[in-house]
């Protein structure tokens, strides 16, 4: 009985850890605009929030083994490359463009544009996530899926809690505050254009254009 558990606990950490390396650079992007408009609890609640759409988008692998072509899936990157450009669009070194909440109670402050910008971002970089969840699910029982999902969720603190750690490290911090602004908005449009290249959705193009001649 042991075994299985140990074996499936291992099971998710990889899969965790392998579909969520990349989410460490995004998530310090973020941490390092914590004194610019975003708060902790924005960005862990983004992730947390992001994080369980990506779940509830792979549990049809559990439940009758759907699988979402990943043309598809990749349209996903259009979120983060609108993102990015609506941040170059602001002016730079403008304070009064930054949104601030004060006097907002907790739940307010957390159900706010900052955290649907994290959960956002955290939704299209998830394809791979999808990708490999789904058959994840769709080999498991219900045991292993509810051990599967509590790594995970506890795997999603310990990645805010290292991130938020990198992003206020000295050798850190002061290239990611002087120059994160300029960065994050670049890097997000690159990964929605990764994101793009790498799930194949150029080819909805040619399957568009194919149906109409």
């Amino acid at each position: 009985m042991l075994q299985p558990l140990i074996r499936t606990t291992f099971a998710a950490i990889t899969a965790f850890v392998a579909t969520n390396i990349d989410d460490i650079l995004v998530l310090m992007l973020f941490c390092s605009q914590i004194e610019r408009g975003f708060r902790r609890r924005q960005i862990v609640a983004g992730q947390y929030l992001g994080f369980l759409v990506l779940l509830l988008a792979s549990l049809p692998g559990f439940f009758s083994g759907f699988l979402i072509p990943r043309p598809w899936i990749g349209l996903l990157g259009l979120l983060p490359i609108a993102i990015g450009l609506s941040q170059l669009r602001q002016s730079e070194g403008d304070e009064e463009m930054q949104i601030v909440y004060p006097n907002k109670s907790s739940f307010a402050g957390i159900l706010s544009p900052q955290t649907y910008q994290v959960a956002a971002v955290t939704i299209a970089n998830g394809g791979d996530n999808i990708g490999i969840y789904l058959p994840l699910f769709a080999s498991s029982n219900w045991v292993e899926l509810s051990i599967i999902v509590t790594v995970f969720f506890l795997m999603i603190g310990l990645w805010c809690a290292i991130a938020i750690y990198l992003a206020h490290h000295p050798l850190m911090t002061r290239p990611l505050t002087q120059y994160g602004k300029r960065i994050v908005p670049l890097i997000l449009i690159g990964l929605g254009l990764y994101i793009l290249w790498e799930s194949k959705t150029y080819t909805l193009l040619k399957s568009i254009k194919t149906s109409t001649t």
